[in-house]
């Protein structure tokens, strides 16, 4: 019998490519990881995992349980956060700050679900620049924010905020998927072979490293397009105009799918944790925090 708990590991392991990375977003320990998947294959009877020296890859049998257990886990998590929603039983204004990125990934999925089961809940989602929407917190017009850490990305805190742990950004650097590299492991140097789409505006901390690693390896680079929408950015990357950075979460789909490749650069990478901020006291604490549940279910399920 398909056990969901092993399900989900498999689906981990392959949307990260390694036992290590799942291990880390799973936080469970890479043994661990590596026995739930023997488990999984030997109550199949099949092995489901290629591994190679730099990643792992799906057999023929792994990709059909992969597409299935991501429709499954799908399924189970709708119903999942249907249920959540339907029994908080929440009421009032929600007023959430966020990236536009993260919004995206995070919220537009769930929203029509909450709203359905919850009439007399309103939610407002604003989308700015991490350092905008932490002023319009302080000064009291948002109840929570959804943002790269703001410390280490923006250069502010955010005083006196209650804050949990949501998920862990990394940043890929993808091409067009047509675009064949013999070897998808690179170095800085190589990033001249292609002009730069560069992702602006959301992750400043991301883009100063970037440009001082480029700078450290005397990299000349040619900036062919900029913009801070992620949607923009990934159809300029699959028509082959140039390569770039993206947030991970915003380009597993497709790398998995072959339309974009992920290009592992050994000497740079970026991960930064994406946190829930909310005021500690207040009406809006019951509503964050039955929304940070409804959200948190939500990542894991994806």
């Amino acid at each position: 019998m398909l056990n969901l708990q092993q399900l989900s590991t498999f689906v981990t392991v392959i949307s990260e490519g390694s036992m290590t990375a799942a291990a880390d977003k799973l936080f469970l320990t890479q043994p661990a990881v590596s026995q739930q998947i023997r488990n999984l294959e030997e109550s199949l009877g099949v092995d489901l995992l290629v591994r190679g020296v730099r990643q792992i890859k799906p057999t023929p049998q792994g990709e059909i349980l992969f597409e299935h257990s991501k429709r499954i886990l799908s399924m189970v998590g709708q119903a999942e956060t249907a249920i959540r929603s339907m029994g908080a039983d929440m009421q009032g204004i929600l007023r959430i700050g966020t990236l536009n990125s993260l919004g995206l990934h995070l919220m537009s999925s769930i929203m029509s679900r909450l709203l359905k089961f919850n009439p007399d809940l309103s939610v407002k989602v604003q989308y700015d620049k991490g350092e905008e929407l932490i002023k319009l917190y302080k000064k009291g017009h948002l109840d929570i924010l959804v943002l790269p850490d703001t410390e280490k990305e923006f250069g502010f805190s955010v005083e006196g905020a209650q804050k949990k742990f949501l998920m862990k950004e990394e940043m890929w650097l993808v091409s067009s998927g047509t675009q064949t590299e013999s070897n998808p492991e690179i170095e800085m140097t190589n990033i001249k072979k292609y002009p730069l789409v560069l992702f602006s505006e959301e992750y400043p901390a991301f883009q100063v490293k970037l440009m001082e690693s480029l700078k450290a390896k005397n990299v000349r680079y040619d900036v062919v397009f900029e913009s801070s929408n992620v949607g923009t950015l990934k159809r300029v990357i699959e028509s082959g105009l140039g390569w770039g950075w993206l947030p991970a979460h915003s380009v597993k789909k497709q790398v998995r799918s072959g339309r974009l490749m992920r290009l592992h650069v050994k000497d740079f990478d970026y991960v930064s944790d994406v946190i829930f901020y909310y005021k500690p006291a207040g009406d809006a604490k019951a509503l964050a925090e039955n929304f940070y549940n409804i959200i948190s279910h939500q990542d894991k399920a994806q």
